[in-house]
């Protein structure tokens, strides 16, 4: 996998907070799921994919979310401070993103508000484009927040189904997990300049709405080890 400094950034969704590249999408589908993410996958299977991005002893606890005809519906109650919900945007008609995602407390209190209003906005016929509109102008106006300290979310599932050029359609993305870092810069994290490493990179370095990106790798001791 080349450098993440070497792939081109995209915005995934409305909120500025996914990763892809051209070389880090897998040029597949996952072949179980629909073409088009909506109301109409059953509700409990809105439940195992949302709670897929995150580790059992996280996501069984957290509040889910799933998608109905006019938007999220709460399906769960948590007990933890984490949201988990599939996020999706289209890019093709008849194609959308699979985004299982489980935000930490601060991610629900600010994140998560855009997403559900986001989501409102597409089910009354509103554009891609429209929705970015909003959430920009939503931020600008105050009617949004960023986070206000670290923290992250996971979207760890097998299941992510990204968009790095909308015209290209969508491909699986790798499990990683993605760190709120506020106004952080790449000298923060010790580099002048975008990390050159394969499973490290920042969004918008600088920015409100910065992330830090990991794809975690295995280490070849751990798998030589897990192999014998």
């Amino acid at each position: 996998m080349k450098s993440l400094n070497s792939m081109k950034v995209f915005v995934v969704g409305t909120l500025s907070i996914g990763l892809l590249s051209s070389t880090a999408l897998i040029r597949a589908t996952a072949q179980e799921l629909p073409m088009v993410y909506d109301a109409s996958m059953p509700r409990d299977q809105q439940i195992t994919l949302a709670e897929s991005a995150a580790p059992a002893e996280v996501s069984s606890k957290a509040t889910v979310y799933v998608l109905g005809p006019k938007g999220y519906e709460k399906a769960r109650e948590g007990t933890n401070g984490f949201s988990c919900f599939v996020s999706r945007h289209f890019v093709r008609p008849a194609e959308t993103t699979i985004e299982p995602q489980c935000f930490d407390a601060e991610g629900s209190r600010t994140l998560l508000p855009v997403y559900l209003h986001g989501e409102e906005l597409r089910t009354n016929g509103k554009s891609e484009a429209e929705i970015k509109a909003d959430v920009a102008s939503g931020y600008k106006e105050g009617r949004y927040q960023y986070p206000s300290k670290p923290g992250f979310l996971y979207m760890m599932s097998s299941q992510n189904r990204l968009s790095a050029i909308p015209e290209h359609g969508t491909g699986i993305f790798p499990p990683h997990l993605m760190f709120y870092a506020p106004n952080m810069t790449t000298k923060d994290i010790g580099f002048d300049a975008q990390p050159q490493l394969d499973y490290l990179g920042m969004t918008h370095p600088g920015a409100g709405d910065n992330l830090i990106v990991v794809i975690p790798v295995a280490s070849k001791s751990h798998a030589g080890a897990a192999g014998r």
